[in-house]
């Protein structure tokens, strides 16, 4: 006797057994050159200020090429499995011992789990109070990072912590409110109403331009050195040669002086 089988049983073998194909991580979670997601910055002073925290660490670590610097640059954290990533965007931001090079954003879990060495938040009327405690949390407890600070470009408020046991700490400023950052090994402090780096022995960290025109005054003061030492030399061959005339009216040769 023949044996009928069910429409599910005859489904059941005349179809391929499914192949389960493994989900690679990457399928999972965004790609490393995922876009930053960062609003408008808050004033003209605050993109000044955050160029200039930029610039002047370019110019002075020029010859390096194991940090990155941005400013407000998408930092993605914790990936959930198929949805968007936590993220948050520091106005400036270092990472240090990594490639120097472009990024559209820094994706922690595609650069080995790194987080910003130093951060610097700008306050503004609708970001300081979650600069203040919210973030302040957040780099201290999951991102971390050993240096923050933080700047009021309009009262000038300047406040820096350093991560010990865990937690952070308030920075002591030295004789000229200047604040002491480990990890660049450099100084914060105010000039001119905005936020630069100084050197170990204090002096201004300068822009590209401030630079070059140290070094045109430095150029123009030896040029001015020189042509006031070429003119006491010239005064003083006229000098000499006005007292050989008054020698031989004399009959006093010059040379027997």
């Amino acid at each position: 006797m023949s044996q009928i089988l069910t429409i599910s049983e005859i489904i059941s073998e005349t179809s391929p057994t499914p192949i389960l194909t493994p989900i690679h991580p990457i399928d999972i979670f965004p790609p490393a050159d995922i876009e930053s997601n960062e609003p408008e910055l808050a004033s003209s002073l605050h993109l000044h200020q955050i160029f200039l925290l930029i610039s002047c660490l370019e110019f002075l670590w020029r010859e390096r090429n194991d940090y990155f610097a941005a400013g407000n640059l998408s930092i993605y954290f914790k990936p959930e499995p198929n949805q968007a990533p936590e993220f948050r965007g520091p106005d400036f931001f270092v990472v240090l011992g990594v490639e120097k090079k472009e990024r559209k954003s820094w994706v922690v879990y595609h650069e080995g789990g790194i987080y910003p060495h130093v951060i610097v938040e700008i306050l503004s009327d609708s970001t300081a109070k979650v600069d203040r405690t919210t973030k302040k949390l957040l780099y201290q407890d999951i991102f971390r990072t050993p240096n923050y600070f933080w700047f009021d470009p309009e009262t000038l408020e300047f406040q820096g912590f350093h991560l010990v046991a865990g937690e952070y700490v308030t920075l002591q400023p030295n004789e000229r409110g200047h604040l002491w950052s480990r990890e660049l090994q450099l100084f914060l402090g105010i000039h001119e109403s905005k936020l630069r780096y100084f050197t170990p022995t204090g002096e201004l960290v300068p822009t590209t331009e401030e630079a070059w025109q140290q070094e045109q005054d430095r150029a123009n003061r030896e040029t001015q050195r020189a042509e006031l030492e070429t003119q006491r030399a010239e005064e003083a061959i006229a000098q000499a040669e006005k007292l050989a005339d008054k020698l031989r009216e004399l009959n006093i040769d010059p040379e027997q002086v």
